[in-house]
């Protein structure tokens, strides 16, 4: 069966080819030859502001720039992240992306008596695949994959995706061609499965 997916790349440097755009490219690729319908932003090239207060949050109006990423978001079934673990964490430049995009009145409402509101982009899963230097088990059983989980289930289950896998990729600077090849292989494999 035919499904919509959305790719957010969030590796911030656009101006040259990383490990996450070779990534996404092997995910598109798989997805697409499957004949899944695939839209793709690249975050890098979108221009838009820092929110600076709760208020700014809650009640400013989306920059336009980001019209057309949101209604992807809506759009979309499945949603794949790529981004690369910069200082334990996502990108700012990704988690910045989600504060604009993932607002009240369209991920999730507000109701009065329930604290955690009503989620608005249930029916949809997603995945998360994050590239880092150090060894991928060490982030996930010696930090417990914190800054990952927190997006999983913070961000992505607060406004109703689920499941969300993850795929972590660690070791990157000194990733042998043999070791690369077998996850450009496993990501085209996960997009033709569009999970």
């Amino acid at each position: 069966m035919s499904q919509r997916i959305l790719i957010l790349q969030g590796h911030p440097d656009n101006g040259t080819t990383h490990l996450c755009h070779a990534l996404a490219n092997r995910y598109r690729n798989g997805a697409e030859e499957s004949g899944h319908d695939v839209r793709q932003i690249d975050l890098a090239t979108l221009e838009f502001p820092l929110l600076r207060s709760p208020q700014e949050w809650k009640e400013s109006p989306l920059p336009t720039s980001l019209a057309a990423a949101q209604q992807d978001i809506g759009w979309c079934r499945h949603l794949v992240l790529f981004f690369p673990l910069w200082l334990g964490d996502m990108p700012a430049m990704v988690k910045a992306f989600l504060e604009q995009a993932l607002r009240p009145g369209f991920a999730f409402e507000y109701v009065e008596g329930n604290p955690l509101g009503r989620k608005g982009l249930t029916g949809r899963s997603a995945r998360v695949v994050v590239t880092m230097g150090m060894p991928a088990p060490i982030y996930r059983h010696l930090y417990r994959a914190h800054s990952v989980k927190s997006l999983e289930r913070n961000i992505l289950g607060f406004v109703g995706m689920s499941p969300v896998r993850e795929t972590l990729i660690g070791s990157v600077e000194t990733m042998s061609d043999a070791t690369r090849d077998k996850w450009f292989r496993k990501l085209h494999v996960l997009g033709a499965e569009a999970r």
